[in-house]
């Protein structure tokens, strides 16, 4: 399993580019911005996108995925809590063309050898999912919003949930092992890191408040 990290646009988001290597078949995780920087590599790389998959529905983790999705054969995937609902601090509504798929807690996309399984963290958003990639025994998280190194997700915009935060988070602790965390921003942990340093996800399984 090939995993590409690109950071785009003013609030740095983190775009994934994630390919079963025998294939060269990849998904593209929140292209948020600069769909020129994430097309080159796709071509450089000998990529064929075959999914854009969406952790959530906010500006910065969608602003490219027309341009993405006029440039590939790519098929566009979200959880549907995030589609025409205002989402954001700046009261911004996603809407995603007319042939977008919708997914949904336990629901699974494969590109190649490579699976992607939605587990539902609504909090930062109605509509945000962690998606647990697997290939063989290696397994990572792609959590979007919800959890970063140290810290999650807010929950002080329009659509947001505290209570919904708290619950994800929990669930987030209460998955086995401890496999690598990729936040839509800043940098990759652990699942066990986080479980014993991150304040919010201990809070959380103690049932305190945010």
């Amino acid at each position: 399993m090939l995993i590409k990290c690109i950071t785009v646009g003013a609030l740095e988001t983190n775009c994934y580019i994630v390919a079963d290597e025998k294939t060269l078949e990849c998904a593209v995780i929140d292209p948020g911005a600069d769909a020129s920087t994430i097309l080159d590599y796709l071509e450089e790389a000998h990529l064929s996108c075959r999914f854009i998959l969406l952790t959530h529905g906010h500006f910065d983790h969608t602003g490219a995925v027309n341009d993405i999705l006029a440039e590939t054969d790519a098929r566009l995937f979200v959880h549907k809590a995030d589609v025409g609902v205002t989402v954001g601090g700046d009261y911004y509504r996603f809407i995603p063309p007319a042939d977008t798929q919708y997914y949904a807690d336990g629901d699974t996309v494969c590109v190649g050898d490579v699976s992607f399984t939605v587990i539902e963290t609504p909090g930062h958003t109605p509509g945000s999912v962690t998606l647990l990639c697997a290939q063989g025994d290696e397994q990572v998280y792609f959590t979007g919003d919800t959890l970063f190194r140290d810290s999650c997700g807010r929950t002080d915009f329009p659509g947001s949930s505290t209570e919904d935060m708290l619950r994800s988070l929990k669930r987030l602790a209460e998955l086995p092992g401890s496999g690598e965390v990729y936040p839509g921003h800043g940098f990759s942990s652990t699942l066990e890191r986080e479980r014993s340093m991150n304040y919010f996800m201990k809070g959380a399984v103690r049932g305190a408040m945010l």
